[in-house]
């Protein structure tokens, strides 16, 4: 009896090499594992020269190697330490050369960032319902603000940044803080009681609510709802300077004018002293202008009487 080697209608078997063999596992788990955001503990954290970053995913039960490539990891906007909870959007891949499965790492956020995201567009949408956004709700801005308040942590740097540029700008404003927490617990309340509390005094023109720049975490007070009915029931406009030129908030929307920066909440209040002259010298220049006026038509009338 012939064996099936010795049958001569016989194929053998394709042999394949390790670099094919692993070339088709990574074919297979990335088209049955498209892009996945999966969450876990930072450990053995590596910064590679090259600005790779190579890291162990981790939960209480089982692990996984991950890579996050430089061009990838500069966009980060943090970078990750060593027992940090993290959730990462990633291809789940091979790595060929040594055979070890892995996930390459396309974005990366703290844990919790996902829900609080949505909890934010959630409440933005309801209170845009409610008409707290519309255009035709906000105050347009003194020209001249005699005083100025400012709604911030006395602690804060942006409490400092805000008072040198009202000092260059503005020397002459009156400036009064209504101080209040700015992040962690019960900090959404104190905000809008101080933001009443100006409110009730009647003794600023313009408000400023600010902050300094941090993560989605740190500046939540300023998404809290009571923040946001607090700043659209207030007696005087107010501009909202939370965080960086990127970070958005409820009170920015609130608000009857968003600044970039604290910076710039304390530019957009206050009117240069120089301002001031000029447009004091261009009134005094307009009135001249039409004293003459009239004094030149009497003269003219009198020549024709």
């Amino acid at each position: 009896m012939l064996t099936d080697s010795a049958d001569p209608a016989y194929a053998a078997p394709p042999v394949l090499t390790v670099t094919a063999l692993n070339q088709q596992v990574a074919r297979l788990l990335e088209r049955t594992f498209p892009l996945v955001w999966i969450g876990g503990e930072i450990s053995n954290f590596t910064r590679a020269a090259s600005g790779h970053w190579y890291f162990t995913l981790k939960d209480d039960a089982a692990q996984v190697r991950a890579v996050m490539f430089r061009s990838r990891a500069q966009f980060a906007g943090f970078q990750p330490r060593e027992g940090d909870k993290v959730e990462v959007r990633a291809l789940v891949t091979l790595y060929g050369a040594r055979g070890d499965y892995q996930i390459n790492v396309e974005a990366i956020r703290r844990a919790g960032v996902g829900q609080l995201f949505e909890a934010f567009l959630r409440l933005k949408e309801r209170l845009g319902a409610m008409g707290l956004f519309d255009p035709e709700r906000k105050r347009a801005l003194p020209l001249f603000a005699r005083a100025i308040g400012i709604v911030t942590s006395p602690q804060a740097a942006a409490l400092r940044d805000v008072l040198t540029a009202l000092r260059r700008r503005a020397p002459h404003v009156r400036v009064i803080l209504y101080p209040a927490p700015v992040q962690g617990q019960g900090a959404a309340e104190r905000i809008a009681q101080a933001i009443r509390t100006a409110s009730a005094r009647a003794e600023v023109d313009v408000l400023l609510v600010c902050r300094g720049g941090g993560s989605i975490e740190d500046l939540w007070s300023f998404n809290e709802e009571v923040v946001a009915h607090a700043i659209v029931g207030a007696s005087m406009p107010v501009i909202s300077g939370v965080g960086h030129e990127t970070d958005f908030t409820i009170a920015d929307f609130s608000a009857d004018l968003r600044a970039a920066t604290p910076t710039a909440a304390a530019e957009l209040a206050a009117t240069a002293h120089a301002d001031w002259f000029a447009s004091l010298r261009g009134d005094a220049l307009d009135l001249h202008r039409a004293m003459q006026r009239q004094l030149a038509e009497a003269n003219q009338g009198l020549d024709n009487l």
